[in-house]
């Protein structure tokens, strides 16, 4: 009993596996709630920015207003006054002329400030709505894939789950089993025991036929108990080789999530937020530059802090805070069962052939998943590249519309004609929605790939490690065999024959010409059966290492090898990679 107490019980197991699911589950859960909030501080942010923008805009208007009323106020005095009347035939006093040239110049502000409100009104709080549009659209999607994710995470687990339990369930079959062969084992030994006594006293001739069929019975009940044992003890083997490898699989499937399908997910919600806000926000720098050069200390602040606006810095950001939701947990570690001290792939005999051929299988599976996931991933990387180009272009130049040649509709209207247009706002629009739909497709299957290639993975390098020192014994054997192989070859071709003892010179040839003039024998018989000569004596040094082949190989050679050169049952030895 003490023996036994150290060992995990079959409900311990269990709850612990429990909490670990438990604790994912809530970890998956937080995630979301945290790209929820994430994308709800955008919105506010952005709600906020388009309220300012859009009270800056009222000011400046109002202001633009003010200005051009104050203008044209001291503008009328001027041209009623004496002194305009004598300015065309005098000249312009230092003190006047700047008078004028401050006039001229409140004018200008005027109608730059009106600029300034149309741009606001028309391209800064537009693109702040579609930002919104954006987000909101974006953490849909997002949240989509991410609940997809998760319920890829808790099914890979529950599999987990079921194997452990039928690896428990077997394993328990095979520790009963192994009991009552044992306990088979004994009655039979203190039934000899038993009939070794009895053969010493002097027993009635008609009891002997009871004691035959009592050991008969025993020796029945302990062959079908060995087997029952041998069957529980194969079962166990195989659910234990499917726990380990659906543990590696599940182990790795967690890991890929939370070191890059975490991250690939939040860069899906972040997709073109920076970069749209970094193009709001130089729009409002490039009006704000052109209106008042003398302000440019303090947009350097601002322009430093857009420089700044980096997706990944603000993705490590978020990860750092909530670094208690987004770390990857504990693998998932094996738990032997009763004692059993297996805690390896097992790829003895019979399960042997079973996993070699899993082994092929998973390598095959492998190769094409990865070809197709790769392009996939190409594909995924052009269109991400397209999305950028169409989130990067370099269009919150405004400089054109403080040209002041033009009227102040001629600027208006040049101010509309660019980006803001709405033949520009649809095609851009539609463009830019068209490649997402087609971006998240492309993610969704490249995930999945990328998830199935790591289950597969998991599973063929697990595999591969334990069956690896069976291919290197294999290996040693491959060029012994390929020598024999070759070997053979040369003896069974007539032409490689005839031109190796016509083109030599060797004593071997004179010994042939010599032994076929003397015995009245064709040289050429004599050449094939010594060549068949060594090919026997090569091949003899090696019988281990070869397997037989049919004579189908070889058929119009046969009636040209000496009959002593002959193997048992009409086959030739040849290499096992023939």
């Amino acid at each position: 009993m003490s023996s036994q107490t150290k060992f995990k019980k079959d409900k311990e197991i269990i709850a612990e596996y429990e909490a670990q699911i438990k604790e994912i589950r809530t970890q998956l859960v937080e995630q979301l709630k945290c790209l929820e909030q994430q994308s709800e501080s955008r919105l506010q942010l952005l709600q906020d920015l388009q309220e300012f923008f859009r009270r800056k805009a009222e000011i400046e208007l109002e202001y633009s207003r003010s200005l051009e009323k104050l203008a044209e106020r001291f503008s009328s005095k001027i041209r009623s006054s004496r002194e305009h009347q004598f300015k065309k035939d005098q000249y312009l006093l230092s003190p006047v002329n700047c008078w004028y040239l401050v006039l001229h110049q409140t004018r200008r502000e005027s109608r730059d400030h009106a600029t300034l409100n149309d741009i606001f009104m028309n391209n800064v709080i537009v693109r702040l709505s579609q930002i919104s549009e954006d987000v909101i659209r974006l953490f849909k999607k997002s949240k989509e894939i991410g609940l997809q994710m998760h319920e890829e995470l808790l099914k890979v687990t529950n599999e987990l789950y079921t194997v452990m339990k039928t690896y428990h369930m077997y394993h328990t079959e095979s520790i009963s089993a192994e009991s009552k062969l044992k306990e088979a084992e004994k009655q039979e030994e203190k039934q000899f025991n038993k009939s070794g006594e009895l053969s010493m006293n002097l027993l009635r001739h008609e009891e002997r036929p009871q004691r035959r069929s009592s050991v008969k019975k025993i020796e029945k009940m302990k062959e079908k108990r060995q087997a029952k044992y041998s069957e529980n003890k194969l079962k166990c083997t195989k659910a234990r080789n499917d726990y380990l490898l659906n543990l590696a699989a599940t182990n790795a499937a967690i890991s890929k999530y939370y070191i890059h399908d975490v991250s690939d997910l939040i860069d899906c919600c972040d997709l073109g937020f920076h970069a749209s806000l970094a193009r709001t926000f130089r729009t409002y720098l490039s009006a704000e530059y052109n209106l008042e050069t003398s302000r440019h200390e303090g947009l350097d602040v601002i322009e430093n802090a857009v420089d700044n606006l980096d997706s990944r810095s603000d993705k490590h950001t978020v990860m750092d805070m909530c670094n208690q939701v987004f770390c990857p947990p504990l693998k998932f570690e094996f738990q032997p069962h009763m004692g059993d001290e297996v805690c390896q792939v097992s790829a003895q005999q019979p399960v042997q052939t079973e996993l070699l051929m899993r082994y092929h299988q998973l390598q095959s599976r492998l190769a094409t998943l990865k070809i197709e996931n790769e392009e996939v991933r190409k594909t995924l990387d052009a269109t991400m590249q397209t999305l950028q180009d169409m989130l990067t272009v370099e269009d919150f130049d405004v400089s054109d519309a403080f040209q002041h040649s033009r009227s102040t509709e001629s600027v208006k209207s040049a101010a509309s004609e660019t980006y803001m247009s709405k033949i520009n706002i649809a095609k851009r629009r539609a463009n830019q929605q068209e490649t997402e739909t087609f971006y998240f497709t492309k993610f969704k299957e490249y995930v999945n790939g990328s998830n199935l290639i790591t289950k597969l993975q998991a599973k063929h390098d697990l595999l591969k490690q334990t069956l690896g020192e069976g291919e290197r014994a294999e290996c040693g054997t491959t060029r012994i065999l390929d020598k024999l192989y070759h070997l053979l070859l040369r003896a069974a071709s007539d032409t490689s024959i005839y031109t190796d003892f016509s083109s030599r010179g060797s004593s071997e040839c004179q010994d042939l010409r010599w032994k076929s003039m003397t015995s009245k024998t064709p040289l050429r018989e004599l050449e094939v059966s010594h060549s068949w000569s060594l090919c026997a004596a090569e091949t003899g040094r090696h019988q281990d290492l070869c397997v037989p082949l049919c004579l189908s190989h070889f058929p119009r050679h046969w009636d040209k090898i000496p009959h002593t050169h002959r193997l048992k049952e009409e086959r030739f030895i040849v290499p096992h990679n023939f």
